[in-house]
């Protein structure tokens, strides 16, 4: 009898245990719960796992548009301000006439353009004296107008400059340089012949005579107004 009564007790505990064990799943939470789970604010940066910060696919390819600074080695620009100023043309500039004769420097030059000459002419021009057969050079760019064998200037020749307003005259030359010929373009410095006496010069005093014309609009070799050398040879003026 005692063994059917603890049979007996010992099934309605399992019976009771199961029930309660069923009870516990089938528990849901309520509306409200669901509603306050939504309403929870995401986690904080600290708190959110390192996978988190990773940028999405379309972020990363944004950031390798921009190239990194490129390394070079060249030195920085110089300011403005530090670039060195062009240095001062010298005193015998491209520009300023050449001495006609060489070897003879600027102060040994005599001015002689005021000069009385024969039947009351006045010389007009400048006498350089050399010794015979010393070069004779174009005292600038320009071209041979005319090579001429005068009564008073001996050999001489007529040098227009590039832009047609200035003539160059040189006379008494003992004789021309090797293959100079009318129309032949010259350059500064070139000789074009060689200290003589011809013409009316005295033998024993040979010497360059050198005249500057102002050309009129007919561009006449023979013809023009007459300007003192001196001052433009010495650098004094310019044309």
């Amino acid at each position: 009898m005692k063994t059917l009564l603890s049979l007996a007790a010992l099934v309605m505990a399992v019976a009771l245990g199961y029930w309660v064990l069923r009870a516990g799943v089938q528990v849901r939470p309520s509306a409200a719960h669901a509603d306050d789970a939504a309403a929870t604010p995401a986690m904080s940066p600290a708190a959110a796992p390192a996978a988190a910060t990773v940028p999405a696919p379309a972020q990363r390819e944004a950031l390798t548009l921009v190239p990194p600074p490129v390394a070079t080695d060249a030195a920085p620009s110089q300011p403005a301000a530090a670039v060195e100023a062009p240095a001062a043309a010298p005193a015998n500039a491209s520009d300023d006439l050449v001495i006609p004769v060489q070897g003879v420097r600027r102060d040994h030059l005599q001015d002689t353009f005021t000069d009385a000459r024969s039947q009351g002419r006045r010389h007009d021009a400048i006498d350089i004296l050399a010794p015979a057969g010393t070069p004779v050079l174009a005292v600038a760019d320009g071209s041979v107008e005319k090579l001429f064998d005068s009564e008073r200037g001996g050999l001489t020749v007529y040098q227009f400059e590039p832009s047609g307003r200035y003539a160059y005259y040189y006379a008494h030359l003992q004789r021309y340089a090797d293959g100079l010929a009318e129309k032949q373009t010259i350059r500064r410095g070139q000789v074009l012949g060689y200290v003589g006496s011809t013409g009316n010069a005295d033998p024993g005093a040979p010497h360059l005579h050198f005249e500057i014309h102002r050309l009129g609009p007919e561009k006449q070799w023979w013809k023009g107004e007459s300007l003192n050398p001196y001052p433009l040879l010495r650098g004094e003026q310019r044309l």
